[in-house]
Order: C-alpha cells, then structure tokens, then sequence
C-alpha cells in the first residue's frame, strides 16, 4: 500500500491538485478541484495508483472492473490489469441513461468491482452500481482514486480510496467564492452539469 505522503507527491507531480473557483459535475461550487484525468496522461503514475486500489481488492475475487466513461475508462482498464480480470466501461446512451454498450454484458453472479476516478456524490457510481445489479451482477465493492467526501459516503458495499480528504464544495447558491466575486468559475470537466 502507497503511504498517504506519497499519494499526495504523485497527485502533486501529475498536476491533479488545482485551486482557483469550480463548478463541479455535480453542479455544486468547490475551491479545490482534482483532474484525475492527468494520472493517465502517464502509466507511471496510473500504473502506481491503480496498482494501489486493486491491492485493496485483491481478495475479493473480481471477475470484472467497470468504470463510467470517460473519467474511468483507462482506470478500469489499469485496475483490471492488476487484478488480472475483465474490464468494461458504461457510457450514456441518447436519452442520458447509463448503459453498457458495444458488446459489454455482465453475467448473472459476475462479481463486479466498480471504479470512479473521483467520488464527490457518487452518482455517476451508483448509476453503474444499479447497472450491475439488475444484470443480476454483484457489486464486490467501489474503488477510486480519490473521495471528496473523507469516508462519509455510503454505496452499501465496501468503499476503498487510494486518496480521501474532506474537499469543501457547496451549493450555487451558497457558495462564497461566487458572494466574494473575486474568481472566475471555471467548469474543468467534460459532462454536462445537471
């Protein structure tokens, strides 16, 4: 297992961590924002971290790593690498439902570990956790990179983090950064806010 200390260097040396005014997925306010994204952008840093969260799951007997596109394409991929398993991803379809596509079906008693690059309300996971199960698949267990929430958030299964702080985010319309007006909000992310 990678100390918290390290964690914290390859996040900062892959250009993760970032401050400034953003509007998250979510739609929530945060003044810190994490692009996961950069981890992929180098399989020596992937590598390491996902090679951590497969090392959290290892006795679980994984058969499959899905992860919803795009933030956890690649992820699924290195993590099901480490496991030696499957690895498959969902995308939304033309009405905006998670679905799996091109050929991607999940057995009956597969035994799926679901992965997100960052969880900070988990619904893109839960949307893939409800996927799952009603392929009649069973959800081992959600694994990330990184949990906004410190360990507060419940996906009835076993959750497991390589890296988890407690990253403030607030409402729009409670949000102080948008009351001081002094940053630009600035939408990092690919999706389409709700």
């Amino acid at each position: 297992m990678l100390s918290k200390e390290r964690v914290l260097e390859v996040l900062k040396e892959a250009g993760v961590l970032q401050e400034g005014h953003f509007l998250l997925t979510s739609g929530r306010h945060s003044n810190k924002y994490l692009q996961c994204a950069k981890i992929f952008c180098n399989t020596k840093y992937s590598e390491e971290l996902c090679a951590d969260l497969a090392e959290k799951f290892k006795k679980d007997d994984v058969e499959v790593v899905i992860g919803p596109a795009m933030g956890a394409v690649q992820m699924a991929y290195e993590v099901s690498r480490a496991l030696g398993c499957k690895n498959f991803f969902t995308e939304r379809d033309e009405n905006g439902k998670m679905a799996l596509r091109r050929g991607f079906v999940v057995e009956k008693g597969q035994r799926v570990l679901v992965v997100e690059d960052v969880v900070t309300t988990g619904g893109s996971v839960r949307e893939v956790i409800n996927l799952v199960n009603e392929a009649g698949g069973v959800v081992v267990g959600v694994g990330s990179i990184v949990d906004r929430t410190d360990g507060k958030i419940d996906f009835g299964v076993p959750y497991k983090a390589v890296y988890s702080a407690d990253v403030v985010s607030w409402e729009a319309d409670n949000c102080p950064l948008c009351r001081e007006d002094k940053l630009p909000l600035v939408k990092p992310g690919s999706r389409k806010i709700k």
